[in-house]
């Protein structure tokens, strides 16, 4: 065990290998670890992975997608790298989820690539996430080391989300394994003039599930009827079933009214009744359901 200024670094044993991990076809030989890896069979694990030269586009939507899965028990993976990867990490911190970065270096500090997410690193451990690698703690990142722990990305995860990935790009490496590993492939549809949806927009021409915003990923993992508590949908009219589920996250009146096919004054007299039942609110602005 070696202590690196603001963390410890420790070899895991066989047996504390994350089962996922032992089930691919080229299993790590060593994992070297910082910070505590979040309980498999407690967190779904997914990796969050697209372009190092990201859009605004790309960064608000794993900004909205990450932020709107607060609270259910998700570990968001990522490479620690420049662009999406960076951003995946810090929506996952800022939205109170563990996350798991799995750099192309080593865990020391001193070799912590790309070296501008060094302080990130930390932040991540110090968080009750961690830091993950099969390389030596004081391994300088390679070209080669890159797409080599893509696998394990895609294999410690149990579904891998794309955001932007041009067409021939390392994302593409990872959701490729994913499939042969047999995970879920989710990916964000993009602009189709954008060279940074390219990759993505081919992966759903392959079949990837489209993801458009929190909701849609927590239907394609099975999470959507615990996102509602103790609520039970069967207990409301089909009107107000529409404004529950669209209230995933806090909204603006107005957006509901937009966002529903029915006469505004309709909308409005179901947001009355459900605020009266007391399963609605409105805080700062926005309503959303009552805790």
């Amino acid at each position: 065990m070696s202590s690196a200024h603001s963390y410890t670094i420790s070899t895991l044993s066989k047996d504390e290998f994350p089962p996922a991990l032992l089930e691919i076809p080229q299993p790590p030989k060593n994992l070297f670890v910082a910070g505590e890896l979040p309980d498999p069979t407690q967190f779904y694990y997914l990796a969050v992975v697209g372009s190092r030269k990201y859009t605004n586009y790309g960064r608000e939507a794993v900004e909205r997608i990450i932020a709107g899965l607060t609270g259910y028990p998700i570990c968001i993976v990522s490479g620690l790298a420049m662009g999406i990867d960076g951003i995946a990490h810090r929506a996952a911190l800022d939205a109170g989820l563990p996350t798991v970065a799995v750099p192309g270096s080593g865990l020391d500090p001193a070799v912590i690539y790309p070296r501008t997410h060094v302080n990130l690193a930390r932040e991540i451990v110090a968080n009750g996430g961690a830091l993950l690698s099969e390389y030596e703690p004081d391994f300088r990142a390679t070209t080669w080391s890159f797409p080599q722990r893509n696998r394990i990305m895609a294999g410690l995860c149990q579904g891998v989300l794309v955001v932007e990935a041009e067409e021939k790009s390392g994302t593409l490496i990872t959701a490729r394994l994913a499939t042969e590993y047999s995970r879920n492939v989710f990916t964000v549809p993009g602009p189709i003039f954008s060279a940074t949806s390219k990759g993505t927009n081919s992966l759903l021409r392959q079949g990837a599930a489209p993801i458009t915003c929190a909701k849609d990923l927590l239907e394609e993992i099975g999470f959507v009827e615990q996102s509602f508590g103790t609520l039970d949908l069967t207990m409301y009219t089909p009107e107000e079933q529409a404004v529950l589920i669209l209230l995933d996250e806090p909204r603006e009146r107005e957006e509901i009214i937009a966002s529903i096919d029915a006469p505004s004054a309709d909308t409005l007299s179901v947001l009355t009744v459900l605020e009266i039942k007391g399963v609605i609110q409105e805080r700062l602005g926005k309503i959303e359901r009552a805790k």
